[in-house]
C-alpha cells in the first residue's frame, strides 16, 4: 500500500501543540496496514514537528519557554526581519527540531510508546493553518 495525502492542521498560537489525534484523523487508512512507515512532511519553514510526552501539558509550555530562551526574539544583528520579529527565531527553531518525522506502523496503529505524541512547534505569534503532507507505505 502507497498513499500520499496533503492537508492542513488548524491555526495555532506560538507553542507546542499535541497534534496526533489530528494528524490521524486525516489518515483513516493506517488502521488496514499491518506493518509499515508513515512519514510526515511539514511545508513550512517557521514551524516544527516532533514526538514528545502526551500526557502532562506542563511539558510542553516547558518546552516554549526553553526554546524561547535558547533562540530569543529581539537579539540585534539579524538581518531578516521582513515579517516581524518572530520570523528568524522561528526559522531557527524549526532548524533545530525539524519538520518531518518517519512513524513506524504496526497492526494499523502508530507504534508510538506509550507517553508518546506528535508535536507541532508553531514558532510565530500567529503561523496560521500548516499543511503537512503525509506519506504510509506499507502491507
Amino acid at each position: 500500500m502507497w498513499l500520499q495525502r496533503s492537508f492542513s492542521l488548524r491555526a495555532r498560537a506560538r507553542g507546542f501543540h499535541l497534534v496526533t489525534a489530528e494528524v490521524l484523523e486525516q489518515l483513516p487508512e493506517l488502521g488496514e496496514c499491518r506493518i509499515g512507515l508513515l512519514h510526515l512532511w511539514l511545508q513550512h519553514t517557521s514551524a516544527s514537528l516532533t514526538i514528545n510526552e502526551n500526557a502532562d501539558g506542563a511539558v510542553r509550555r516547558d518546552f516554549e519557554r526553553f526554546f524561547n530562551q535558547l533562540v530569543p526574539q529581539g537579539q540585534a544583528g539579524y538581518e531578516h526581519d521582513y515579517e516581524g520579529p518572530d520570523d528568524l527565531p522561528a526559522h531557527f527553531k524549526s532548524s533545530l527540531l525539524g519538520c518531518s518525522l518517519s512513524l513506524p506502523v504496526q497492526a494499523g496503529r502508530l507504534a508510538l510508546g506509550t507517553w508518546q505524541g506528535i508535536y507541532l512547534g508553531e514558532h510565530r505569534d500567529q503561523g496560521g493553518a500548516r499543511r503537512l503532507i503525509a506519506t504510509l507505505q506499507g502491507e
